[in-house]
């Protein structure tokens, strides 16, 4: 495919695995890859510290507990998230043996919907970063990790959802109530949820060193051991930002600046370990970290042609460069990177001052032209996001 320039982030889509608006019910089959979501209507939320309004046509309900902007939504403390999130309740209940390999193996991504948003000028403000795009930075090509995959902290989430079923990458984070036996997943919002006043998807469940073997690559069949060697976890809480609930669509905008979620999770066969344990591994997650300090590596289960969803991928993407929709909201990291859908929600990780590695970003969008990747900057509202479901086990 020829090469985007960074002004063509205007055509920015949804990294991850969306389901067509055209796809069958969500026992059904997932929609063709040939299919489009369709454009979401305009957002009405202003970039100016104007009180929050809604897309038009969906209920007013959404605005209950929420500050008058989302300027103010910096400033919340626990008991205001325990408010918002008890009127949003995520309902998920277990299926016992719900997902089998033929589950996980259809669901398949649409493609990309059609731009509604146009990234702001490269006008940087003195000392900050908001509201600035950079040019697109230089393609990295996404590398096979080496398997096996037991031991670090990758995965991927599969859903339901109205018109079929997906699958998102993810990440197993550190509990800060927890030390040592994190039940808890990361990923993006719109993994978890659809967006613009709908509901959180059904079915969620991650799978840690999914398809560790090999078994199912090129197309295999592979029995749900060889694909789950460490369990299906299905979740049991799910929170996501108020922007993505309210704002969140098909393509890239504003609400991808807020685009992450966390999911507590559970094993279905109840072994009696934390994911955590189980695993092996789970990173902490870095707010508010200095982007000039920054060199990351993406990591994901690419979906969309070449790939094909089975593989372990990384892109070194070093140093990011920046992306914004919104001068109000934190400016979005940015790094070269062909990973195609799927890949979304995998993580994104750094080296900190003390040598550990952390979680720094998500996979949220990315150009048509698949050339690079664009993931929301973690600050304070992500901070409370965590630090909520963390104290609600």
């Amino acid at each position: 495919m020829p090469r985007i320039h960074r002004s063509a982030l205007a055509a920015a889509v949804v990294a991850g695995t969306l389901l067509a608006a055209s796809a069958c019910g969500p026992d059904g089959p997932a929609g063709d890859s040939g299919s489009t979501v369709a454009e979401p209507p305009p957002v009405s939320v202003s970039a100016s510290p104007a009180a929050i309004t809604l897309p038009s046509g969906l209920p007013s309900s959404l605005l209950e507990g929420l500050p008058r902007t989302w300027d103010d939504l910096k400033k919340w403390k626990f008991d205001d998230w325990d408010k918002w999130a008890s009127k949003h309740v995520f309902n998920n209940p277990v299926v016992k043996d719900f997902w089998d390999p033929d589950k996980m193996g259809d669901s398949t991504p649409a493609d990309p919907a059609p731009p509604t948003a146009k990234p702001s000028p490269a006008t940087p403000k003195p000392s900050t970063d908001e509201g600035v795009t950079d040019p697109e930075p230089p393609l990295v090509k996404a590398v096979a990790v080496p398997r096996p995959y037991t031991g670090q902290p990758s995965g991927k989430v599969f859903f339901s959802a109205k018109g079929g079923r997906g699958n998102c990458s993810a990440t197993v984070i550190t509990d800060p109530q927890h030390p040592g036996k994190s039940n808890l997943v990361w990923t993006a919002g719109h993994c978890v949820h659809e967006g613009k006043g709908g509901g959180f998807y059904k079915d969620l469940v991650f799978v840690p060193a999914y398809n560790n073997s090999g078994a199912s690559t090129g197309g295999k069949r592979a029995p749900l051991s060889e694909l789950a060697p460490l369990g299906t976890w299905w979740a049991e809480q799910v929170t996501t930002s108020p922007q993505w609930m309210v704002e969140g669509g098909g393509s890239g905008d504003a609400a991808n600046q807020y685009d992450f979620a966390v999911m507590r999770v559970h094993n279905q066969g109840d072994t009696g370990k934390s994911l955590e344990e189980t695993v092996g591994s789970a990173v902490p997650v870095w707010f508010d970290a200095p982007r000039d300090q920054l060199k990351v590596a993406a990591v994901g289960y690419p979906l969309a042609k070449p790939f094909d969803g089975q593989e372990l991928y990384r892109c070194e993407g070093g140093r990011p460069t920046r992306l914004s929709f919104d001068a109000k909201r934190p400016t979005m990291l940015t790094i070269g990177c062909d990973m195609t859908q799927g890949s979304s929600g995998g993580g994104w990780f750094a080296t900190m001052p003390d040598g550990r590695t952390a979680l720094v970003s998500n996979t949220s969008i990315g150009t048509q032209g698949h050339t690079s990747l664009s993931g929301p900057y973690l600050e304070a509202v992500a901070r409370t996001a965590l630090d909520w479901i963390s104290h609600k086990q």
